[in-house]
């Protein structure tokens, strides 16, 4: 994690202070459960919580220079700080134990901070979505003129897929909150399962259904992939405002703030740098996906080849895709929108938008439609020749004309019969719960 892109609460999230608290909680709960299996004596884990341990991060780290080991390092510091009763922590447990739990403890606490800021995404993204309900643009297909729809449809269609993103994340939140008690090679052979659904349930985890001394690696392989689609799916809409932004086309853009500098040679510059910061840092939350399913193929029982990459793209994905979300956030509520830029760019074309009601009017009237496309294409290619405009072509066409008529010509350049089940499209999206 760097400071530029890491939100406070996920930098708390992944100290190493919370990281070691969250180590100290597993061994208690696990603790606790031994007790009442009659394993460890009782009152052990009460008396240790009593003592309120603060745990230095900076010691663990220099026993570690000696250990080589980060979990005995712990250990060796809890029995510094409370004495031999600690000698009881960690009774047939292994390092993965503390590990593989706490770490669906931080990736489960770090999904409710996701989660939480992606409502908020939505529930901006649905205001601007019935401001512009009946904002008429062109669509798009390749980057070239297609036709018509409302850029609150278009916002509606982001929407509903950072409504499916949500849901992803709520189920891998759920996939990787899986723990495991169960010692060398997951065997429990000095433990039992009883203690494993004792202090599991405590942490608030389920339980791994076969551990084979880690948790497997498919259900972090899950969360990390639902974290990329999440940061794909924001990446889109930034693509999006990149082309509304640019000066040809000019339907959208950034909030530009007062004091705001958009370049240091040219002063006239407003630039997309909200929307281009999020499509460069989706490409990090996807890569790490990436190192996610490289992770899965453990030797045998375990290895610790995928100890390392998780160090790394816990934090990091996590953290950068809260950074997104709330700049997502604040790129939606600030966008300045250009209906009368939209409405000059439908018309740029002079009605080329109409072809296809034209063609279906033509099929309609028992044309082959392979014939009718030639008819169509020919005054559409005209028109894009800038040789008259559409409709004036389409009127001054016999061919065309003796088959469907005047009115029929017209009413292809209708705008509310090509809009006519916009209103239902976004209601369908809106009506998508979260």
């Amino acid at each position: 994690m760097i400071p530029r892109y890491t939100p406070p609460d996920f930098a708390n999230l992944w100290s190493a202070e919370r990281r070691l608290q969250t180590w100290l909680e597993v061994e208690l709960c696990a603790c606790e459960a031994m007790e009442l299996a009659g394993t460890v004596p009782t009152g052990t884990a009460s008396h240790i919580r009593s003592l309120e341990l603060v745990l230095d991060a900076a010691r663990v780290d220099e026993i570690e220079r000696t250990t080589r080991h980060d979990v005995i390092a712990f250990l060796t510091h809890v029995e510094e700080l409370a004495g031999a009763p600690a000698r009881w922590l960690h009774l047939g447990m292994t390092s993965s134990d503390v590990l593989d739990t706490s770490l669906a403890i931080l990736l489960r606490d770090a999904a409710d901070l996701l989660t939480t800021r992606l409502r908020a995404v939505l529930f901006v993204l649905r205001k601007r979505i019935d401001e512009h309900r009946n904002t008429v643009m062109i669509g798009r297909s390749h980057g070239i003129h297609a036709e018509p729809l409302t850029f609150g449809l278009v916002l509606a269609g982001h929407y509903a897929e950072l409504a499916r993103g949500l849901d992803r994340l709520h189920r891998a939140r759920d996939e990787v909150a899986h723990g495991t008690i169960s010692g060398a090679v997951g065997t429990m052979a000095h433990l039992s399962p009883a203690i494993e659904h004792a202090a599991l349930t405590k942490l608030g985890l389920r339980i791994e259904t076969v551990p084979t001394q880690v948790v497997p690696r498919d259900r972090h392989a899950v969360f990390f992939s639902a974290l990329a689609i999440v940061a794909a799916a924001i990446e889109r809409f930034a693509v999006n405002v990149r082309h509304w932004q640019r000066t040809e086309v000019q339907e959208a853009e950034e909030a530009f703030s007062p004091g705001q500098k958009g370049s240091s040679a040219m002063p006239h510059k407003r630039n997309p740098i909200l929307s281009e910061n999020l499509c460069g840092l989706s490409r990090m939350v996807r890569a790490y996906a990436g190192a996610s399913l490289e992770n899965v193929a453990l030797w045998h029982e375990r290895d610790i080849s995928h100890s390392s990459a998780e160090r790394m793209m816990a934090p990091d994905a996590t953290a950068t895709l809260g950074f997104m979300l709330d700049r997502t956030r604040t790129l939606i509520e600030g966008l300045v929108v250009y209906p009368e830029n939209m409405r000059l760019n439908l018309e740029r074309t002079g009605g080329l938008w109409a072809s296809e009601s034209v063609l279906l009017a033509l099929v309609g009237s028992g044309m082959p439609r392979q014939e009718a496309y030639v008819f169509v294409q020919r005054n559409a290619m005209r028109a894009f020749a800038q040789d008259g405009t559409f409709a004036d072509n389409l009127l001054a066409d016999h061919d065309v004309v003796s088959r469907i008529g005047v009115d029929a010509i017209r009413a292809a350049f209708s705008l509310e019969k090509s809009l006519v089940h916009v209103q239902t499209l976004i209601d369908r999206a809106l009506a998508i719960s979260f």
